[in-house]
Protein backbone atom coordinates (compact mmCIF):
# COMPACT_ATOMS: atom_id res chain seq x y z
CA UNK A 1 0.00 0.00 0.00
CA UNK A 2 2.82 2.40 -0.51
CA UNK A 3 1.29 3.95 -3.72
CA UNK A 4 -1.33 5.32 -1.15
CA UNK A 5 1.04 7.80 0.47
CA UNK A 6 0.99 9.72 -3.61
CA UNK A 7 -0.34 13.50 -2.48
CA UNK A 8 -2.58 13.29 -5.60
CA UNK A 9 -3.92 9.62 -5.70
CA UNK A 10 -7.65 8.88 -4.19
CA UNK A 11 -8.41 5.29 -2.01
CA UNK A 12 -12.19 3.74 -2.45
CA UNK A 13 -13.18 1.45 -0.23
CA UNK A 14 -16.28 -0.24 -1.48
CA UNK A 15 -19.18 -1.81 0.39
CA UNK A 16 -20.35 -4.82 -0.40
CA UNK A 17 -23.90 -3.14 -1.85
CA UNK A 18 -21.95 -1.97 -4.40
CA UNK A 19 -20.59 -4.79 -6.11
CA UNK A 20 -23.77 -6.34 -5.57
CA UNK A 21 -25.46 -3.16 -7.55
CA UNK A 22 -22.66 -3.16 -9.96
CA UNK A 23 -20.17 -6.59 -9.92
CA UNK A 24 -17.21 -4.89 -11.63
CA UNK A 25 -17.70 -1.69 -10.27
CA UNK A 26 -14.12 -1.62 -9.14
CA UNK A 27 -13.38 -1.23 -12.85
CA UNK A 28 -14.98 2.38 -12.55
CA UNK A 29 -11.69 3.49 -10.23
CA UNK A 30 -9.06 3.49 -13.41
CA UNK A 31 -6.87 5.52 -11.96
CA UNK A 32 -7.28 5.42 -8.13
CA UNK A 33 -6.72 2.91 -5.57
CA UNK A 34 -9.60 0.71 -4.99
CA UNK A 35 -9.91 -1.06 -1.62
CA UNK A 36 -11.74 -4.28 -0.44
CA UNK A 37 -11.61 -5.04 3.26
CA UNK A 38 -12.01 -8.55 4.33
CA UNK A 39 -15.55 -8.62 5.28
CA UNK A 40 -17.03 -7.67 1.91
CA UNK A 41 -15.49 -10.71 0.79
CA UNK A 42 -17.01 -12.69 3.74
CA UNK A 43 -20.20 -11.04 2.66
CA UNK A 44 -20.50 -11.61 -0.82
CA UNK A 45 -19.37 -15.83 0.07
CA UNK A 46 -22.68 -15.65 2.51
CA UNK A 47 -24.72 -14.69 -0.58
CA UNK A 48 -23.21 -16.26 -3.37
CA UNK A 49 -25.30 -19.28 -2.43
CA UNK A 50 -28.43 -17.91 -1.33
CA UNK A 51 -31.85 -18.24 -3.37
CA UNK A 52 -32.01 -14.22 -3.98
CA UNK A 53 -31.28 -12.81 -7.62
CA UNK A 54 -28.78 -11.01 -5.78
CA UNK A 55 -26.74 -14.40 -5.57
CA UNK A 56 -25.86 -13.88 -9.12
CA UNK A 57 -24.03 -10.85 -9.10
CA UNK A 58 -22.52 -12.06 -5.82
CA UNK A 59 -20.70 -14.66 -7.98
CA UNK A 60 -19.88 -12.29 -11.07
CA UNK A 61 -18.26 -10.50 -8.07
CA UNK A 62 -16.02 -13.22 -6.79
CA UNK A 63 -15.29 -14.31 -10.20
CA UNK A 64 -14.02 -10.77 -11.55
CA UNK A 65 -11.96 -10.60 -8.02
CA UNK A 66 -10.48 -13.29 -8.92
CA UNK A 67 -9.87 -12.84 -11.97
CA UNK A 68 -7.61 -9.71 -11.43
CA UNK A 69 -6.14 -11.74 -8.02
CA UNK A 70 -5.31 -14.95 -9.23
CA UNK A 71 -1.46 -14.79 -10.22
CA UNK A 72 -0.71 -12.50 -6.74
CA UNK A 73 1.15 -13.24 -3.94
CA UNK A 74 -0.24 -12.64 -0.40
CA UNK A 75 2.12 -9.35 -0.48
CA UNK A 76 1.51 -8.18 -4.13
CA UNK A 77 -2.74 -8.36 -2.61
CA UNK A 78 -1.97 -6.01 0.09
CA UNK A 79 0.33 -3.62 -1.81
CA UNK A 80 -2.16 -3.81 -4.82
CA UNK A 81 -2.54 -5.27 -7.79
CA UNK A 82 -2.90 -3.21 -11.62
CA UNK A 83 -6.46 -3.05 -12.29
CA UNK A 84 -6.99 -3.97 -16.01
CA UNK A 85 -8.19 -1.77 -18.60
CA UNK A 86 -11.71 -1.01 -18.45
CA UNK A 87 -13.36 -0.85 -22.14
CA UNK A 88 -15.69 1.66 -20.92
CA UNK A 89 -13.17 4.10 -19.16
CA UNK A 90 -12.14 7.01 -20.94
CA UNK A 91 -8.65 7.07 -18.65
CA UNK A 92 -6.06 4.93 -18.98
CA UNK A 93 -5.90 2.61 -15.77
CA UNK A 94 -2.88 3.59 -13.32
CA UNK A 95 -4.78 2.08 -10.17
CA UNK A 96 -4.68 -1.02 -8.02
CA UNK A 97 -6.91 -3.20 -6.24
CA UNK A 98 -6.02 -3.98 -2.36
CA UNK A 99 -7.24 -6.71 -0.13
CA UNK A 100 -7.59 -5.19 3.64
CA UNK A 101 -7.86 -7.94 6.10
CA UNK A 102 -10.08 -5.20 8.49
CA UNK A 103 -9.90 -7.78 11.02
CA UNK A 104 -6.53 -6.90 12.29
CA UNK A 105 -7.52 -3.42 13.47
CA UNK A 106 -9.15 -2.95 16.38
CA UNK A 107 -12.44 -1.72 17.32
CA UNK A 108 -11.46 1.86 18.77
CA UNK A 109 -10.66 3.14 16.16
CA UNK A 110 -13.83 4.15 14.57
CA UNK A 111 -15.55 4.06 17.99
CA UNK A 112 -18.42 1.26 16.59
CA UNK A 113 -18.50 -1.87 18.02
CA UNK A 114 -16.93 -4.35 15.97
CA UNK A 115 -19.89 -7.19 16.04
CA UNK A 116 -21.48 -5.75 12.66
CA UNK A 117 -19.79 -5.99 9.27
CA UNK A 118 -20.93 -2.31 8.52
CA UNK A 119 -19.21 -1.43 11.25
CA UNK A 120 -15.90 -3.49 10.52
CA UNK A 121 -15.74 -1.62 7.44
CA UNK A 122 -16.18 1.88 8.38
CA UNK A 123 -13.69 1.07 11.04
CA UNK A 124 -11.38 -0.09 8.01
CA UNK A 125 -11.97 3.52 6.36
CA UNK A 126 -11.00 4.92 9.25
CA UNK A 127 -7.87 3.26 9.82
CA UNK A 128 -6.84 3.43 6.16
CA UNK A 129 -7.83 7.52 6.51
CA UNK A 130 -5.08 7.86 10.12
CA UNK A 131 -2.44 5.56 8.03
CA UNK A 132 -2.90 8.02 5.10
CA UNK A 133 -3.29 11.22 6.10
CA UNK A 134 -2.04 13.01 2.66
CA UNK A 135 -4.66 11.37 0.62
CA UNK A 136 -8.15 11.09 0.42
CA UNK A 137 -10.01 7.62 1.81
CA UNK A 138 -13.54 7.80 0.35
CA UNK A 139 -16.01 5.01 1.72
CA UNK A 140 -18.37 4.05 -1.36
CA UNK A 141 -21.71 2.54 -0.33
CA UNK A 142 -25.18 2.98 -1.75
CA UNK A 143 -26.30 2.29 2.41
CA UNK A 144 -27.29 5.91 3.25
CA UNK A 145 -27.51 4.90 6.80
CA UNK A 146 -24.03 3.69 6.41
CA UNK A 147 -23.30 6.91 5.09
CA UNK A 148 -24.30 9.11 7.97
CA UNK A 149 -22.53 6.44 10.65
CA UNK A 150 -19.34 6.63 8.66
CA UNK A 151 -19.75 10.71 8.88
CA UNK A 152 -20.17 10.18 12.59
CA UNK A 153 -17.18 8.04 13.54
CA UNK A 154 -14.90 10.43 11.81
CA UNK A 155 -15.07 9.54 8.14
CA UNK A 156 -13.91 13.00 6.08
CA UNK A 157 -15.01 11.50 2.55
CA UNK A 158 -17.94 8.85 2.29
CA UNK A 159 -20.10 9.10 -1.45
CA UNK A 160 -22.49 7.11 -3.08
CA UNK A 161 -21.81 4.68 -6.16
CA UNK A 162 -22.78 7.37 -9.19
CA UNK A 163 -20.09 6.12 -12.00
CA UNK A 164 -23.67 4.94 -13.54
CA UNK A 165 -25.68 7.81 -12.58
CA UNK A 166 -26.38 10.25 -16.19
CA UNK A 167 -28.15 12.76 -14.52
CA UNK A 168 -27.29 14.83 -11.46
CA UNK A 169 -31.03 16.09 -10.72
CA UNK A 170 -34.10 13.84 -11.48
CA UNK A 171 -35.54 17.28 -12.88
CA UNK A 172 -33.19 17.46 -15.84
CA UNK A 173 -34.81 13.63 -17.09
CA UNK A 174 -36.23 13.37 -20.31
CA UNK A 175 -39.93 14.01 -20.99
CA UNK A 176 -39.74 12.35 -23.90
CA UNK A 177 -41.71 15.47 -25.42
CA UNK A 178 -40.53 19.45 -25.93
CA UNK A 179 -43.52 21.82 -26.12
CA UNK A 180 -43.13 24.54 -28.55
CA UNK A 181 -44.50 28.22 -27.47
CA UNK A 182 -46.80 29.93 -29.58
CA UNK A 183 -47.57 28.55 -33.00
CA UNK A 184 -45.23 25.76 -34.14
CA UNK A 185 -45.11 27.40 -37.86
CA UNK A 186 -44.74 30.79 -36.90
CA UNK A 187 -40.99 29.93 -36.05
CA UNK A 188 -40.32 28.23 -39.08
CA UNK A 189 -38.59 29.81 -41.85
CA UNK A 190 -38.03 27.11 -44.81
CA UNK A 191 -39.54 23.69 -44.73
CA UNK A 192 -39.33 21.06 -46.92
CA UNK A 193 -42.23 19.13 -46.78
CA UNK A 194 -42.41 15.27 -48.06
CA UNK A 195 -44.86 12.87 -48.69
CA UNK A 196 -44.50 9.17 -48.01
CA UNK A 197 -47.50 7.34 -48.53
CA UNK A 198 -50.12 8.10 -45.68
CA UNK A 199 -47.38 9.89 -43.73
CA UNK A 200 -46.38 13.41 -43.79
CA UNK A 201 -42.78 14.72 -42.98
CA UNK A 202 -41.34 18.43 -42.92
CA UNK A 203 -37.54 19.24 -43.08
CA UNK A 204 -36.74 21.70 -40.65
CA UNK A 205 -33.58 23.37 -39.50
CA UNK A 206 -32.21 22.04 -36.19
CA UNK A 207 -31.54 25.36 -34.79
CA UNK A 208 -35.51 25.94 -34.31
CA UNK A 209 -35.91 22.82 -31.94
CA UNK A 210 -31.86 22.24 -30.82
CA UNK A 211 -31.08 19.41 -28.50
CA UNK A 212 -33.31 17.02 -30.30
CA UNK A 213 -33.27 13.47 -30.29
CA UNK A 214 -34.93 10.42 -32.22
CA UNK A 215 -38.71 9.48 -31.26
CA UNK A 216 -38.92 12.90 -29.17
CA UNK A 217 -42.47 14.50 -29.49
CA UNK A 218 -43.09 18.03 -30.13
CA UNK A 219 -46.21 19.76 -29.91
CA UNK A 220 -47.28 23.70 -29.37
CA UNK A 221 -49.75 26.12 -27.76
CA UNK A 222 -51.87 26.44 -30.54
CA UNK A 223 -53.33 22.94 -30.11
CA UNK A 224 -53.28 21.57 -33.87
CA UNK A 225 -49.57 20.49 -34.15
CA UNK A 226 -48.30 17.58 -33.25
CA UNK A 227 -45.08 15.34 -34.41
CA UNK A 228 -42.37 13.05 -34.03
CA UNK A 229 -38.09 13.35 -34.45
CA UNK A 230 -38.08 10.67 -37.29
CA UNK A 231 -34.07 11.64 -38.10
CA UNK A 232 -31.30 14.26 -37.82
CA UNK A 233 -28.03 15.24 -38.39
CA UNK A 234 -26.15 18.32 -37.85
CA UNK A 235 -28.22 21.11 -40.05
CA UNK A 236 -31.45 19.72 -39.87
CA UNK A 237 -34.32 17.74 -38.39
CA UNK A 238 -36.90 15.45 -39.89
CA UNK A 239 -40.29 15.86 -38.43
CA UNK A 240 -43.18 13.28 -38.73
CA UNK A 241 -45.99 15.12 -39.05
CA UNK A 242 -49.16 13.75 -36.34
CA UNK A 243 -51.48 16.40 -35.34
CA UNK A 244 -52.94 16.04 -32.43
CA UNK A 245 -56.48 15.37 -33.68
CA UNK A 246 -55.00 12.57 -34.71
CA UNK A 247 -53.45 11.43 -31.29
CA UNK A 248 -56.44 12.04 -29.50
CA UNK A 249 -58.54 10.16 -31.84
CA UNK A 250 -56.14 6.65 -31.90
CA UNK A 251 -57.92 4.06 -30.14
CA UNK A 252 -56.54 0.72 -28.45
CA UNK A 253 -58.87 -1.96 -27.14
CA UNK A 254 -61.13 0.63 -26.78
CA UNK A 255 -59.32 3.02 -24.75
CA UNK A 256 -58.89 6.57 -26.09
CA UNK A 257 -56.29 9.26 -25.07
CA UNK A 258 -57.63 11.36 -22.41
CA UNK A 259 -54.98 14.13 -22.88
CA UNK A 260 -52.14 15.24 -25.14
CA UNK A 261 -49.15 12.85 -23.26
CA UNK A 262 -51.13 9.90 -23.66
CA UNK A 263 -52.17 10.36 -27.48
CA UNK A 264 -48.35 10.60 -27.72
CA UNK A 265 -48.06 7.20 -25.25
CA UNK A 266 -50.28 5.44 -27.32
CA UNK A 267 -48.58 6.74 -30.88
CA UNK A 268 -45.60 4.89 -29.79
CA UNK A 269 -46.91 2.02 -28.64
CA UNK A 270 -48.87 1.50 -31.31
CA UNK A 271 -45.89 1.66 -33.83
CA UNK A 272 -43.69 -1.53 -34.71
CA UNK A 273 -40.72 -0.28 -35.87
CA UNK A 274 -40.25 1.00 -32.18
CA UNK A 275 -39.19 -1.43 -30.04
CA UNK A 276 -39.30 0.05 -26.42
CA UNK A 277 -41.33 2.48 -25.16
CA UNK A 278 -40.52 3.96 -21.76
CA UNK A 279 -43.38 5.06 -19.80
CA UNK A 280 -42.75 7.33 -16.69
CA UNK A 281 -45.37 9.07 -14.65
CA UNK A 282 -47.35 9.50 -11.28
CA UNK A 283 -50.15 6.65 -9.94
CA UNK A 284 -53.29 7.13 -11.94
CA UNK A 285 -52.07 8.25 -15.19
CA UNK A 286 -52.67 5.44 -17.06
CA UNK A 287 -49.54 3.38 -17.67
CA UNK A 288 -50.63 0.18 -17.02
CA UNK A 289 -53.85 0.63 -18.97
CA UNK A 290 -52.21 2.26 -21.78
CA UNK A 291 -49.65 -0.79 -22.45
CA UNK A 292 -52.12 -3.54 -21.68
CA UNK A 293 -54.47 -2.11 -24.35
CA UNK A 294 -52.40 -1.93 -27.05
CA UNK A 295 -50.95 -5.04 -26.36
CA UNK A 296 -54.15 -7.01 -26.40
CA UNK A 297 -55.16 -4.77 -29.97
CA UNK A 298 -51.74 -5.56 -31.61
CA UNK A 299 -52.17 -9.41 -30.87
CA UNK A 300 -56.18 -10.24 -30.83
CA UNK A 301 -56.79 -7.43 -33.93
CA UNK A 302 -53.90 -6.76 -35.51
CA UNK A 303 -52.16 -10.15 -35.32
CA UNK A 304 -48.64 -8.50 -34.82
CA UNK A 305 -47.36 -10.00 -31.85
CA UNK A 306 -48.11 -13.35 -30.88
CA UNK A 307 -48.80 -13.40 -27.15
CA UNK A 308 -48.39 -11.11 -23.74
CA UNK A 309 -45.46 -11.00 -21.24
CA UNK A 310 -46.43 -9.73 -17.90
CA UNK A 311 -43.40 -9.40 -15.35
CA UNK A 312 -41.97 -6.89 -12.60
CA UNK A 313 -39.43 -7.64 -9.99
CA UNK A 314 -40.44 -10.05 -7.16
CA UNK A 315 -37.19 -10.67 -4.62
CA UNK A 316 -40.06 -12.68 -2.09
CA UNK A 317 -40.98 -15.00 -4.73
CA UNK A 318 -37.26 -16.30 -5.40
CA UNK A 319 -37.18 -17.22 -2.22
CA UNK A 320 -40.14 -19.32 -2.18
CA UNK A 321 -41.39 -19.74 -5.26
CA UNK A 322 -39.93 -23.16 -5.19
CA UNK A 323 -41.64 -24.19 -1.83
CA UNK A 324 -45.01 -23.07 -2.11
CA UNK A 325 -47.90 -24.47 -3.91
CA UNK A 326 -49.34 -23.79 -7.67
CA UNK A 327 -47.59 -22.48 -10.81
CA UNK A 328 -45.26 -19.77 -11.37
CA UNK A 329 -48.56 -17.65 -12.81
CA UNK A 330 -50.66 -18.27 -9.55
CA UNK A 331 -48.33 -17.18 -7.62
CA UNK A 332 -47.28 -14.39 -9.43
CA UNK A 333 -51.07 -13.18 -9.62
CA UNK A 334 -51.06 -11.41 -6.04
CA UNK A 335 -48.13 -9.21 -7.86
CA UNK A 336 -49.66 -8.60 -10.90
CA UNK A 337 -53.16 -7.61 -9.47
CA UNK A 338 -52.70 -4.27 -10.88
CA UNK A 339 -52.77 -6.44 -14.64
CA UNK A 340 -55.93 -7.91 -13.98
CA UNK A 341 -57.60 -5.39 -12.46
CA UNK A 342 -56.76 -3.65 -15.22
CA UNK A 343 -58.15 -6.15 -17.80
CA UNK A 344 -61.52 -6.06 -16.04
CA UNK A 345 -61.67 -2.17 -16.60
CA UNK A 346 -61.55 -2.49 -20.16
CA UNK A 347 -64.18 -5.19 -20.66
CA UNK A 348 -66.37 -3.59 -17.71
CA UNK A 349 -69.35 -3.01 -19.95
CA UNK A 350 -69.50 -7.05 -20.65
CA UNK A 351 -72.12 -8.69 -18.94
CA UNK A 352 -69.77 -11.14 -17.08
CA UNK A 353 -66.85 -8.60 -16.57
CA UNK A 354 -64.69 -11.61 -15.20
CA UNK A 355 -65.34 -14.14 -18.03
CA UNK A 356 -64.53 -11.91 -20.39
CA UNK A 357 -60.78 -11.21 -18.85
CA UNK A 358 -60.40 -15.20 -18.47
CA UNK A 359 -61.66 -15.54 -22.13
CA UNK A 360 -58.76 -12.40 -23.05
CA UNK A 361 -56.13 -13.63 -20.93
CA UNK A 362 -56.16 -17.14 -22.92
CA UNK A 363 -56.74 -15.65 -26.23
CA UNK A 364 -54.21 -13.04 -25.97
CA UNK A 365 -51.89 -15.69 -24.05
CA UNK A 366 -51.22 -13.58 -21.51
CA UNK A 367 -48.81 -14.87 -18.92
CA UNK A 368 -47.27 -13.59 -15.80
CA UNK A 369 -43.71 -14.09 -15.20
CA UNK A 370 -41.31 -13.19 -12.25
CA UNK A 371 -38.13 -11.18 -13.52
CA UNK A 372 -36.05 -13.85 -11.49
CA UNK A 373 -36.40 -16.63 -14.03
CA UNK A 374 -36.39 -14.47 -17.27
CA UNK A 375 -32.99 -14.77 -17.30
CA UNK A 376 -31.56 -17.39 -19.89
CA UNK A 377 -34.34 -17.34 -22.32
CA UNK A 378 -34.94 -15.73 -25.83
CA UNK A 379 -38.64 -14.27 -26.33
CA UNK A 380 -39.57 -14.02 -29.52
CA UNK A 381 -43.01 -12.23 -31.42
CA UNK A 382 -44.11 -10.82 -28.26
CA UNK A 383 -45.22 -8.00 -26.13
CA UNK A 384 -43.21 -8.02 -23.22
CA UNK A 385 -44.58 -5.39 -20.25
CA UNK A 386 -41.76 -4.79 -17.30
CA UNK A 387 -44.22 -2.84 -14.59
CA UNK A 388 -42.59 -1.42 -11.68
CA UNK A 389 -39.65 -0.90 -13.56
CA UNK A 390 -38.30 1.89 -11.45
CA UNK A 391 -37.15 -0.74 -8.55
CA UNK A 392 -35.10 -2.56 -10.99
CA UNK A 393 -31.27 -1.33 -11.30
CA UNK A 394 -29.50 -0.35 -14.36
CA UNK A 395 -27.75 -4.33 -14.71
CA UNK A 396 -30.95 -5.90 -14.43
CA UNK A 397 -32.74 -4.53 -16.69
CA UNK A 398 -30.24 -4.91 -19.13
CA UNK A 399 -30.90 -8.64 -18.42
CA UNK A 400 -34.16 -8.24 -19.34
CA UNK A 401 -33.34 -6.17 -22.33
CA UNK A 402 -30.93 -8.45 -23.73
CA UNK A 403 -33.69 -11.47 -23.55
CA UNK A 404 -35.79 -9.56 -26.45
CA UNK A 405 -35.46 -11.26 -29.64
CA UNK A 406 -36.93 -10.83 -32.72
CA UNK A 407 -39.94 -9.53 -33.20
CA UNK A 408 -40.36 -8.60 -29.23
CA UNK A 409 -41.28 -5.26 -28.24
CA UNK A 410 -40.83 -4.02 -24.54
CA UNK A 411 -42.55 -1.61 -22.99
CA UNK A 412 -41.35 -0.94 -19.59
CA UNK A 413 -43.25 1.67 -17.27
CA UNK A 414 -42.89 3.11 -13.71
CA UNK A 415 -43.52 5.41 -11.02
CA UNK A 416 -39.93 7.59 -9.88
CA UNK A 417 -41.21 9.25 -6.83
CA UNK A 418 -42.18 5.14 -5.28
CA UNK A 419 -38.77 3.71 -5.42
CA UNK A 420 -38.88 0.34 -2.62
CA UNK A 421 -35.40 -0.11 -3.37
CA UNK A 422 -33.12 0.31 -0.27
CA UNK A 423 -30.21 1.22 -2.45
CA UNK A 424 -32.36 2.89 -5.26
CA UNK A 425 -32.76 6.70 -5.71
CA UNK A 426 -34.35 7.94 -8.41
CA UNK A 427 -31.23 9.41 -9.93
CA UNK A 428 -29.52 5.74 -9.51
CA UNK A 429 -32.60 3.69 -10.76
CA UNK A 430 -32.35 1.37 -13.75
CA UNK A 431 -35.47 3.05 -15.26
CA UNK A 432 -33.88 6.70 -15.28
CA UNK A 433 -30.67 4.93 -16.86
CA UNK A 434 -32.79 3.58 -19.82
CA UNK A 435 -34.63 6.65 -20.30
CA UNK A 436 -31.18 8.70 -21.42
CA UNK A 437 -29.09 6.05 -22.65
CA UNK A 438 -31.83 4.93 -25.00
CA UNK A 439 -32.57 8.77 -25.95
CA UNK A 440 -30.72 8.62 -29.22
CA UNK A 441 -31.85 5.02 -30.27
CA UNK A 442 -34.08 5.08 -33.13
CA UNK A 443 -36.40 1.81 -31.86
CA UNK A 444 -37.25 3.59 -28.60
CA UNK A 445 -39.56 6.38 -27.51
CA UNK A 446 -40.01 7.78 -24.00
CA UNK A 447 -43.48 9.53 -22.78
CA UNK A 448 -43.83 10.89 -19.35
CA UNK A 449 -47.52 10.97 -18.62
CA UNK A 450 -47.88 13.98 -17.23
CA UNK A 451 -51.04 14.27 -15.27
CA UNK A 452 -53.61 11.80 -12.62
CA UNK A 453 -56.24 10.90 -14.88
CA UNK A 454 -57.35 8.07 -12.34
CA UNK A 455 -59.61 10.28 -9.96
CA UNK A 456 -60.08 13.60 -8.14
CA UNK A 457 -58.91 11.51 -5.24
CA UNK A 458 -55.52 10.11 -6.85
CA UNK A 459 -54.96 13.42 -8.60
CA UNK A 460 -55.33 15.71 -5.27
CA UNK A 461 -53.10 13.14 -3.12
CA UNK A 462 -50.14 12.78 -5.76
CA UNK A 463 -50.47 16.81 -5.88
CA UNK A 464 -50.25 17.03 -1.89
CA UNK A 465 -49.45 14.24 -0.21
Amino acid sequence: MEKASNLDSKMYVLDTNVLLHEPLAYLSFQEHDVVIPMTVLEELDHIKDRKHDVSRDARVAIRGLDEVLKDATPEQMIKGVALPSNKKAKVSSNGTLIIVNDHLFVDSISGLPGNENDHRIINCAVHLQKQHPHVKVVLVTKDINMRLKAKGAGLKYVEDYRTDQLIDDIALLSSGYQKITGDFWQHVGECETQQHGRDTFHKVAKSLIPGVFCNEYLFDDNGHFAARVKSYDDQHIMLKDIGVERLMHQSAWGVKPKNIYQGMALDALLDPNIELVILTGPAGCGKTLLALASALEMIIEKGIYDKVIVTRNTPEIAESIGFLPGTEEEKMAPWLAAITDTLEVLHKGDENPISSRNYIMEKANVQFKSVNFMRGRSIQNAVVILDESQNLTASQLKTIITRCGEGTKLICSGNLAQIDSNYLTPVTSGLTYIVERFKDFEGSATVNLNGVVRSRLASFAEENL
